[in-house]
């Protein structure tokens, strides 16, 4: 039977993943600009992939079908970088052009607000289910 303890599960599962997506977020955005990374080349922007996963697989249907989110991997965004003229930049190559990533800057401040969103939901959710936990403990007594 799904519970608390459940309610507590997914959304403490929904924090782990948007704290991480949080974080490359972040890292996105300070290297914005990263020509040369120790792997060779422009930074190339960071994407959390997050999956589902069944609490309890084995249980009646509404225990299989309560999931929690989990972070399967972070991967690279395939898009080229871009090429930018600016002769003055050590890393440009003998036409003057530098490969910079191409990462929006505003885009990452939205998807930081939609994550942000996401996070105070979830921990919410973790203080409607503790407020509703005390007060069944309240009627037992």
């Amino acid at each position: 039977m799904a519970d608390f303890f459940d309610a507590f599960a997914v959304a403490s599962s929904g924090l782990s993943a948007e704290r991480t997506r949080l974080t490359t977020i972040a890292s996105n955005m300070a290297n914005a600009r990263t020509t040369r990374t120790p792997e060779g080349g422009p930074y190339r922007r960071q994407v959390p992939v997050f999956e589902s996963e069944a609490l309890d697989p084995f249980g009646s249907s509404l225990e299989a079908a309560t999931k929690r989110v989990v972070v399967s991997g972070i991967t690279q965004d395939d898009r080229p970088p871009i090429r930018q003229y600016d002769p003055t930049h050590p890393d440009a190559d003998a036409e003057g052009y530098v490969l910079l990533p191409d990462i929006n800057v505003m885009g990452e401040m939205v998807d930081l607000m939609t994550a942000q969103r996401a996070y105070d939901a979830n921990a919410n959710v973790i203080e409607a289910t503790r407020d509703m936990a005390m007060a069944a403990i309240g009627i037992g007594r």
